[in-house]
């Protein structure tokens, strides 16, 4: 309650002030000068009387500076919403430019291939976590079928090995079950790639006198029923001459990265029990 009784006295004191200095400046124009009094009265109350300006102005521009930082805060605000924005539109646009491209290639190797096919997304992975078989969106009612072959742009994927009517598995080449037959493109020389694990295939019945050397590429050789001939499979990585056997060891990297597979063709040739049962058929 004291306090509040103050504060009222203060600025009752600040008008009176206020008021004599008034007084004493309208008398000192029309008399030309202060008298003692006067002057004792100037000397005691313009010091207070600027205290108070001098608050009330910090008070004036304390008030202003607050609105002032409310105001950058919010603008800073409106502006990472806006960063978050463009950020998002950004890579939405990465996304969408990185899909053109790798539709393109398939594009193209498609017109490459000259045989009918089916192009699929990867909807699922191996759920062990090797990554060394993957399901796509793409089953018999899209014609699809057992052992049928599956590349991308890059080269051989893998075969169906198991279809329902709006999916199916694919066994990718790097899976230890399976087999492609295979040239070396140089030197035409034959062998067997298997899958050895996730990253890695490895060269089989390669003889020690064949002509194989870290570069070359490795292609399919036709033979086998599943894939046609020429579709890129690797490219050697290493190579060692056997010990105790009559066949080089040889690392394949493959030319498929398994670990971004997003979509892939299934080419739509006849299985390979079909092709037997036509064969058996016209032997007959």
């Amino acid at each position: 309650m004291k306090r509040e009784k103050r504060f009222p006295k203060i600025w009752i004191w600040l008008a009176f002030i206020c008021f004599a200095l008034f007084l004493l400046s309208s008398n000192a124009s029309q008399r030309g000068g202060w008298n003692q009094a006067e002057q004792l009265v100037v000397e005691g109350a313009t010091p207070v009387q600027n205290f108070f300006k001098q608050t009330v102005r910090m008070l004036i521009d304390l008030w202003d500076d607050y609105f002032y930082l409310v105001d950058v805060r919010q603008e800073n605000r409106r502006l990472k919403l806006e960063l978050d924005s463009l950020k998002r539109e950004n890579g939405l646009y990465r996304e969408m430019v990185a899909t053109q491209k790798r539709l393109t290639d398939l594009l193209k190797f498609k017109s490459a291939v000259g045989q009918p096919v089916v192009a699929a997304q990867v909807v699922g992975l191996d759920p062990t976590g090797w990554f060394q078989s993957v399901v796509i969106d793409k089953g018999t009612t899209s014609g699809i079928k057992r052992n049928m072959p599956v590349v991308n742009s890059s080269g051989v994927v893998g075969r169906i090995v198991s279809v329902s009517p709006n999916y199916a598995k694919v066994l990718l080449i790097v899976d230890q079950n399976s087999a492609v037959d295979c040239l070396v493109q140089r030197s035409r020389d034959r062998g067997m790639v298997r899958g050895r694990s996730a990253r890695i295939c490895q060269l089989d019945y390669m003889v020690k006198s064949g002509d194989a050397k870290e570069g070359d590429v490795v292609i399919t050789s036709g033979l086998g029923q599943v894939f046609p001939k020429g579709l890129p499979i690797g490219t050697i990585s290493n190579v060692k001459e056997g010990e105790g056997t009559l066949f080089k060891e040889i690392k394949v990297t493959p030319a498929v990265d398994f670990s971004k597979l997003e979509e892939v063709l299934v080419m739509l040739q006849a299985s390979s029990e079909e092709q037997e049962n036509l064969s058996a058929h016209s032997m007959n």
